[in-house]
C-alpha cells in the first residue's frame, strides 16, 4: 500500500493537466484520481512512496505558473484514504454517520486522514469538488463514540482557519437514508 499521497489543486484545467503529466514523469507515483472538479478547477491525486510524491508536487508546483491554488502532502497517509477518494468503499456494519465539509479540497484531505486516525471508523466516501461548488465533504460510519472522536479531532485540526463548512453526527441512520449513500 502507498506510503504517502499528495494533491494539487490549479485554477486552470491546461494548467493542471501539464502539471500532472510533469508529476508522473518526474517521480514513481500513481494517479489516484485526476480531473476537472467545480468550480472549473483540475485536480491532481498521487500516491507513492514519500520522497517520490514530495519530489512530484514540487515539480506539479513549479510548473503551476500563476494558476496554483492549494496542495496537500501527508506522508504516512491512512489506507483508508484511498477507496474513499475512488469510491470504492463498502463498510461492513453501517452505524453512527459522520459527515465533515469543508471549503478546501486539499483540507479534506488533511481533516480525513485526522479523522480516520483518530478513531476505529470506517470511510465511506471523500467526495472533491464534483459537483459540489468547489467544496468537499468525508463520510464515514463508526460507534457513536468514535464518530464523535473523529469529527472532534477534524475540527482541531481546522482550528481559525475558516476553512470547515460544517459537520454532522447522525447517531442512527434509517434504512431508508443508507440506501441514499449507495
Amino acid at each position: 500500500m502507498y506510503k504517502a499521497i499528495g494533491m494539487l489543486e490549479l485554477s486552470s484545467i491546461g494548467k493542471g493537466m501539464y502539471a500532472n503529466d510533469l508529476m508522473t514523469k518526474a517521480s514513481e507515483v500513481e494517479v489516484v484520481t485526476a480531473g476537472s472538479v467545480c468550480p472549473g478547477k483540475y485536480i491532481s491525486v498521487i500516491a507513492g512512496d514519500v520522497a517520490a510524491v514530495q519530489n512530484a508536487m514540487k515539480v506539479g508546483e513549479q510548473a503551476s505558473e500563476g494558476a496554483y491554488v492549494d496542495s496537500v502532502v501527508i506522508p504516512n497517509v491512512h489506507a483508508g484514504i484511498f477507496p474513499a477518494i475512488t469510491g470504492t468503499t463498502m463498510p461492513e456494519h453501517l452505524d453512527a454517520l459522520g459527515i465533515i465539509e469543508s471549503f478546501s479540497l486539499a483540507f479534506m484531505i488533511r481533516a480525513a486522514d485526522v479523522a480516520l486516525k483518530a478513531a476505529a471508523i470506517d470511510a465511506i466516501e471523500l467526495r472533491l469538488g464534483i459537483g459540489l461548488g468547489g467544496k468537499a465533504y468525508f463520510a464515514f460510519t463508526g460507534n457513536v463514540g468514535a464518530v464523535e472522536a473523529s469529527v472532534k479531532a477534524a475540527i482541531e485540526e481546522t482550528e481559525g482557519n475558516g476553512l470547515l463548512v460544517d459537520t454532522e453526527v447522525i447517531p442512527k441512520p434509517s434504512k431508508k437514508f443508507w440506501a441514499t449513500m449507495f
